[in-house]
């Protein structure tokens, strides 16, 4: 037996990454059985509101809020750079959380995010991204080297240079010269869902400008081509970092806008803050059939 949930939504984006954001923080909307599904139908432009994913505002017992991102695919993600920035001017101008510091628990962690407020809107969010991992197991990798770094991939007979991070969700970072000779739409699934990624990979080529700037473009693990990918950009820097290419401040410029990522190193990590802004571009009502 089918049930019809009225459901209210706002549309958010973040450098051209768009998300549904829905509350649940009083009660669960939509069953957490039904999620992947009603995920997939929403996210689905031209028959539904349409978006890179969908965000759920949850409360936590860890922390100050709960942060979960679906993506289009249906599929949970750990973190998204991005989205939490979303996440963050969402609950705060919707007085869910007021506080210019709020600690958010994500799959990937718990994430310190900071407000910039003006007139009571949020125009920019600075996200301790935490410390990076280059550990295989961790990532993970299926593969007996304890790290991949500016290692060799041979892809469908072609081979990359590539390394391989987590900053709380798994990416490869391919640095190339020029980044419009890259066939995205080909390359992107296909480093996606190689067989050395056992939970799939977000695949990032990446052209350096100077010390302090780089351009990227990014395939996304369960949406593909995306606009801006947050943890994309940390990890970029951060692998540059590592390599001795990139200083401590960073300008990462995206198709769908830039990002500043500052590296700070603890106990012999590297971690990153991001900062970037985030809008509302609607706020809906829709009908759902669970």
């Amino acid at each position: 037996m089918t049930e019809n949930v009225i459901l209210l939504f706002s549309k958010m984006q973040g450098l051209g990454n768009d998300y549904i954001v829905i509350n649940e923080i009083k009660e669960e909307l939509i069953p957490e059985n039904k999620k992947p599904e009603i995920v997939e139908q929403l996210c689905i432009r031209g028959f539904s509101v349409g978006a890179d994913g969908v965000i759920f505002v949850a409360s936590s017992d860890v922390a100050d809020i709960r942060f979960r991102i679906f993506n289009s695919d249906g599929s949970e993600a750990e973190m998204c750079g991005n989205g939490i920035r979303c996440f963050a001017k969402f609950v705060y101008e919707n007085d869910i959380l007021k506080a210019e510091k709020m600690y958010v628990e994500t799959l990937a962690g718990i994430k310190e995010v900071i407000v910039k407020v003006e007139n009571n809107i949020v125009i920019s969010s600075k996200v301790d991204m935490g410390t990076a991992t280059f550990n295989t197991s961790d990532i993970p990798l299926i593969i007996e080297k304890k790290e991949f770094v500016d290692e060799e991939l041979l892809v469908n007979d072609e081979t990359f240079s590539i390394t391989a991070v987590s900053i709380g969700n798994p990416h490869a970072v391919i640095f190339t010269e020029n980044l419009d000779e890259i066939p995205l739409d080909d390359l992107g699934p296909r480093i996606e869902n190689h067989e050395i990624f056992p939970e799939r990979t977000n695949v990032n080529f990446v052209t350096i400008i100077n010390h302090n700037e780089l351009e990227m473009i990014t395939w996304e693990r369960g949406a593909g081509f995306t606009l801006a990918c947050g943890t994309g950009a940390t990890s970029a820097v951060i692998v540059g970092y590592k390599l001795a290419l990139l200083d401590n401040d960073v300008m990462v410029h995206l198709p769908g806008g830039d990002l500043i990522i500052s590296i700070y190193e603890e106990e012999g990590k590297i971690g990153a803050i991001m900062e970037g802004n985030a809008f509302l571009v609607f706020d809906g009502i829709m009908e759902v059939e669970l």
